[in-house]
């Protein structure tokens, strides 16, 4: 009874967090789905949305401007790792950890060399917060959270859909017969880059807003978890969705029951210590559950066969 109480009044805040997750576990799905890219940037540019984020709005900016300033600045580290990538001839997956390493140092100088910074619900206006998770009111931050998400999906869905988004889906659906139809793969793959990344700092930024707190270290797994909340909503319901939106909306679901386990695992006692591990463990299965569905299929299939061959 004590633990189903404690977990009902946890999980506004888990559904809020993964929610806001979410964002994030789009960007990660435009590079890892749509663009085919392993980028591994995110874990810098999401602590850089926040750093972005806090230290606007410490100095007496709007909220929503700082988040708009968050995302374009994400928009930068996304830029740049397409340039290490596309114009320098370095692979995508070093590109991303060049960028990563190099945003370490850049958040740091955006904090003012400080390794967190603080912001307080009761001295700023926070467009989210946790402290009012539980609050049925427009202060909770569901709200928010949902309708960005929905405006968000409803952009991107617009976007794919013209004739530049289609061409950066093409990049990533055969790179070469997009080259040979006249796509210049080099800009549309760093522009797919940015994208991710404008959303992952973003992310960032509401997630800074959310705990109250930026720190330099905040996307450090930031990838794991957006690979979780992918390959989680892919599992779960990909198969009973082909509307591109719909298919963004199963990430956000993925990062919700992503958030939702950890927070059952934690109230049945696991260590924090542990959390990393935990999440590498879900990624594992996850990502695994297919290739066993693959060969389930193909066993039951080649034992139909010799049935036939044996009649």
């Amino acid at each position: 009874m004590a633990f189903s109480s404690s977990l009902l009044n946890a999980a506004p805040g888990a559904i809020a967090q993964g929610l806001l997750w979410g964002i994030m576990a789009i960007g990660v799905y435009i590079t890892y789905r749509i663009l085919d890219v392993a980028d591994l940037t995110v874990d810098g540019s999401l602590a850089t949305g926040g750093a972005v984020c806090v230290m606007l709005m410490r100095s007496g900016c709007d909220p929503w401007l700082a988040l708009m300033c968050a995302f374009l600045v994400g928009l930068l580290a996304g830029m740049a790792t397409g340039l290490l990538h596309t114009r320098c001839g370095i692979p995508a997956i070093l590109s991303g950890i060049l960028t990563q390493l190099a945003l370490y140092s850049v958040n740091l100088r955006i904090m003012g060399s400080k390794a967190n910074q603080p912001i307080s619900v009761d001295k700023y206006n926070l467009i989210v917060s946790q402290r009012f998770a539980r609050e049925l009111s427009l202060r909770n931050p569901l709200v928010p959270a949902i309708v960005t998400l929905v405006v968000l999906i409803a952009i991107l869905y617009w976007f794919f859909g013209t004739e530049y988004g289609s061409a950066l889906r093409a990049t990533g659906a055969n790179r070469r017969m997009a080259s040979a139809q006249g796509v210049d793969t080099r800009v549309t793959v760093t522009i797919g880059l940015m994208l991710s990344n404008g959303l992952v700092a973003l992310a960032g930024a509401l997630l800074a807003q959310y705990q109250g707190a930026t720190d330099v270290n905040m996307g450090r797994g930031a990838i794991v978890i957006g690979l979780a909340a992918v390959i989680i909503g892919e599992v779960l319901l990909g198969k009973l969705v082909h509307n591109f939106a719909l298919k963004l909306g199963t990430v956000v679901v993925g990062a919700v029951v992503y958030y939702m386990v950890l927070q059952v695992v934690l109230q049945l006692g696991l260590n924090t210590n542990d959390l990393k591990l935990f999440t590498a463990l879900i990624v594992a299965l996850f990502l695994s559950i297919p290739y066993w569905k693959g060969n389930a299929f193909r066993k039951k299939a080649a034992n139909a066969a010799g049935g036939v061959k044996n009649a």
